[in-house]
């Protein structure tokens, strides 16, 4: 062991004092440490992994020793911001599919963050953002289908084997439930479904005629006659229809894991920048999932 101490109050451990410019400014309980430092016993010991090697794990003490030995179940606390600038040096060794990457900060495990945190939209983070507010399900969020430029569309999708939206409500002293207006742009109208349910006694009704704009409904009480009394029918309603702004759901393929869904256009893993996406592809345009005609 080598220390060199120039001062009382400056510690120099090696042969270069890297802190050092004429005249000394290094504040007083400087330390300059010419080699890798470990701080308990480390999973890199006894080689080492970095500059410093941090562990919760004490080391054995000596028998000789009288203070009691640390425990803590954490390697580091820092009471103050941080900074961290890479340098380039270090790749991700964990890559889920090809490729090379250069890791800043590398986790492994989860990580807990209770403030807000500004990422950038950037890498697999945009290609998960545009997952989560583009086309495909569970939230879409596109250029209006019928009012088209300067107006969008938000939707949040159930789960299920389709890409699918819903519209539900009450239909009181009527007979026609009035669908939204985009939906003839939006739908296919062969797949939609509806599902009523009268409220306050049996109505016996009958859906008389559907489409994507439009659904007719009828009180048949005899079978071979439909009574047209609006001011009987109340009842609640829900529509179903697959959407035809984008290729249909490939429901069950050949694979390991969600990576290998057949179109890269839906995968967050893709290569595809979001902004060159083409959610109608006709490479996979799919069958249908639903069709009711």
């Amino acid at each position: 062991m080598h220390i060199l101490k120039t001062q009382t109050d400056k510690l120099i451990v090696g042969t270069n004092d890297v802190s050092y410019t004429a005249p000394d400014i290094s504040p007083t309980g400087t330390a300059v440490l010419n080699g890798p430092v470990y701080v308990g016993k480390t999973a890199a010991s006894p080689g080492y992994e970095a500059v410093l090697n941090v562990a919760s794990n004490g080391a054995t003490q000596q028998p000789f020793d009288t203070q009691p030995a640390y425990e803590s179940s954490l390697a580091i606390k820092a009471d103050g911001n941080l900074t961290v600038a890479g340098d380039g040096k270090t790749a991700n060794a964990l890559l889920i599919s090809g490729g090379s990457s250069v890791d800043t900060i590398h986790v492994i495990g989860d990580m807990f963050v209770s403030g807000s945190v500004d990422c950038g939209n950037k890498g697999k983070l945009a290609a998960r953002f545009a997952t989560a507010d583009s086309l495909p399900p569970k939230a879409f969020d596109i250029e209006h289908p019928t009012k088209g430029k300067g107006h969008r569309l938000r939707y949040v999708s159930l789960e299920g084997p389709e890409s699918a939206v819903y519209c539900r409500g009450r239909l009181k002293e009527s007979n026609v439930i009035t669908l939204p207006d985009y939906w003839k742009d939006l739908v296919h109208k062969d797949s939609i479904t509806v599902q009523l349910q009268p409220i306050g006694s049996n109505q016996n009704l009958v859906i008389q005629e559907f489409n994507n704009e439009f659904i007719v409904i009828a009180e048949d009480s005899t079978n071979t006659d439909l009574i047209t009394d609006l001011s009987t029918i109340d009842c609640f309603y829900h529509v179903y229809g697959e959407r035809k702004d984008v290729n249909p759901l490939l429901v069950e393929y050949e694979g390991n894991s969600r990576y290998d869904y057949p179109d890269p256009n839906f995968s967050e893993d893709s290569d595809i920048s979001p902004e060159d996406r083409n959610y109608r592809d006709p490479k996979y345009n799919f069958p249908r999932n639903t069709i009711t005609t």
